[in-house]
């Protein structure tokens, strides 16, 4: 899993071509840590069908505003650089993730 910061986000997310998984999370958000393990495991269940990366908001708050991440955790799917789908809050849940990452890959 890549961890995306303020610095190579645009990069690796917004200029990149195909599915990029992005889960925002913060520290002190402790759905979003009981999240990472299976978060982490579709990462290599899927790997080379989609790239998947983490930011944690708290360090890039100006950047998650930009993305409208109103609310954590929040796993977001980009494709080419456009937000196509998202989970936050109660509804990321690992059946919900897994459900989302297979309607594209």
């Amino acid at each position: 899993m890549i961890i995306f910061d303020k610095d190579n986000f645009e990069e690796e997310v917004l200029k990149a071509e195909g599915y990029v998984l992005v889960d925002f999370w913060s520290e002190g958000c402790e759905p979003c840590k009981a999240l990472m393990p299976d978060v982490q495991r579709m990462s290599e269940e899927f790997a080379g069908k989609m790239k998947f990366g983490k930011l944690d908001s708290a360090k890039a708050r100006r950047l998650a505003i930009k993305e409208k991440v109103l609310g954590l955790p929040t796993i977001a799917i980009y494709k080419d650089g456009s937000k196509i789908d998202e989970l936050t809050k109660d509804d990321a849940t690992v059946a919900n993730i897994e459900a989302m990452i297979k309607k594209y890959v």
